[in-house]
């Protein structure tokens, strides 16, 4: 995606005074009522619905708190145990989710929240750098083609709004579908990196995917 085409690109409002960090961060394009990121592809179902990214608000904390930790709420492959349960109202007060180095957004339908996707930088040499992103979905917005479409809207994002070139996202071996919601959102396979992760008692496999800016997916 060109940036420089686009015609709908602009700063949202903060409730804070602009910070360096929140200067250097990606900026949300107003391109629906609100500033969110509009899914422009439809529903793969063919519904024709459109999700939306939006910036993270305070009344978010429990739903992203849910998804982190909640058994019934995180699923088989996010059931990582408890930790740090302040970790995100700490993340909140410190930048509102949202830095140079990474972020989260909500997905969301209309005014339904659908879950989350984050992005962090992954430091692949002393001089370059890709993002690594991540998604969590409740469990009611789970197999009706959210995870692609919510795939598809981050990676637009970021390569419209950073310089990043490479964009890569992990996940367990068994975890079959965001291994397909990946793929659909036109990531590619590019191999498996065994033991690499501990959950439930033992160490899993993992799988890794990337999409390029040059890819035609990204486009």
């Amino acid at each position: 995606m060109n940036c420089a085409k686009r015609k709908d690109i602009c700063d949202l409002p903060s409730a804070r005074p602009a910070s360096p960090a929140s200067a250097c961060a990606p900026r949300l394009p107003c391109s629906a009522p609100g500033g969110n990121w509009v899914s422009r592809v439809g529903h793969d179902a063919g519904m024709g619905d459109r999700l939306t990214l939006r910036l993270v608000r305070e009344d978010d904390l429990p739903v992203i708190g849910s998804l982190t930790w909640d058994p019934q709420v995180a699923g088989e492959f996010a059931q990582f145990g408890w930790f740090d349960l302040r970790r995100w109202r700490r993340r909140w007060d410190e930048d509102e989710m949202i830095g140079p180095d990474g972020g989260m957004l909500m997905v969301a339908h209309g005014s339904e929240t659908l879950g989350l996707v984050n992005w962090r930088r992954h430091q692949t040499t002393p001089a370059a750098s890709c993002w690594e992103i991540g998604i969590a979905l409740l469990p009611r917005a789970r197999g009706h083609g959210h995870g692609t479409q919510a795939h598809r809207l981050l990676a637009r994002y970021l390569f419209a709004h950073t310089p990043a070139h490479r964009i890569q996202a992990a996940t367990e071996v068994g975890n079959v579908a965001e291994q397909r919601a990946l793929e659909k959102a036109g990531f590619t396979r590019e191999g498996v990196s065994r033991g690499t992760g501990w959950r439930d008692g033992a160490w899993r496999d993992g799988v890794t995917y990337s999409l390029l800016r040059t890819d035609e997916a990204a486009t």
